[in-house]
């Protein structure tokens, strides 16, 4: 009797076995997709992210010759490679990117459809790693005083998982640049704070809830505790009328795993 039980619970091992393979090979499957897909944006992308870190030319900075001319001449005109992206899906607002890590992607926002890239890939299809994607709330163009760029974790060590690379100073020392250009503008920022908190109602720093600050005190207060939850220190603060980007993504050290880790960046170009 003891024989048929034993292959029942053999069976039964093989069968998990298999389908946790099976499962761990489509997700790497899927996410060499999505890495596909991503690199094919860039290539896209290449006119701008190739470019030198200078100022655009626009339109707006052509000698009018008439009338007519100089109002057609008052809207920025999109950089070249960025607007090959925008003509794929016009919910494109930007491109990120990270020197030396992953972080090379699209930027979304969708500011009456909250979340909507939360799940969802470039071409608007049900995807786990989703997109990077921009809080509704957030003005990238004007800007708002601080703009809030969320982005999964993934265990293939896409999308913002190179952020936890930050939690090390000398991760920080060698990275300490993020570039995040509009369609119209190239932006350089400097990371001056990589910290964790709580997500749990309730609990935890707001950090994304400030897109534009009432006055200079609201602004140090909030830098001021992005710098008191810090890792270590950068020597970086930013000043009343600087404008501020967060990297965002999800951290599972902290009760509930509902953790948030933030890296906080000013802009310097």
């Amino acid at each position: 009797m003891k024989k048929p039980i034993y292959y029942v619970l053999i069976g039964v091992l093989l069968l998990v076995f298999c389908f946790s393979a099976f499962q761990i090979a489509n997700y790497f499957i899927k996410g060499r997709e999505k890495a596909n897909q991503f690199d094919e944006l860039s290539q896209l992308a290449s006119q701008a992210t190739s470019a030198p870190t200078t100022a655009p030319t626009t339109a707006a900075t052509t000698e009018p010759t008439t009338e007519a001319t100089t109002e057609a001449t008052t809207e920025p005109t999109m950089i070249p490679g960025y607007a090959d992206v925008y003509a794929r899906n016009n919910d494109v607002i930007g491109w990120i990117k990270i020197d030396g890590t992953k972080i090379d992607y699209p930027v979304m926002q969708t500011p009456n459809e909250p979340n909507y890239y939360l799940k969802r890939d470039f071409d608007k299809n049900y995807s786990e790693w989703g997109c990077l994607y921009v809080r509704e709330e957030c003005d990238v163009n004007t800007p708002s005083d601080t703009v809030t760029i969320y982005g999964h974790t993934m265990k293939d060590g896409s999308m913002f998982a190179a952020l936890h690379n930050y939690t090390q100073e000398s991760f920080y020392k060698d990275h300490k640049l993020i570039y995040f250009d509009t369609l119209t503008e190239y932006h350089v920022y400097e990371i001056f704070a990589v910290f964790k908190t709580s997500a749990n109602l309730g609990e935890g720093f707001r950090y994304h809830i400030m897109e534009n600050a009432k006055d200079e005190k609201e602004f140090n207060d909030y830098v001021a505790e992005c710098k008191k939850l810090a890792f270590y220190d950068t020597g970086i603060t930013p000043v009343y009328g600087d404008k501020l980007i967060l990297l965002s993504t999800c951290e599972y050290t902290l009760p509930g795993n509902n953790g948030r880790l933030v890296v906080a960046a000013r802009r310097v170009f």
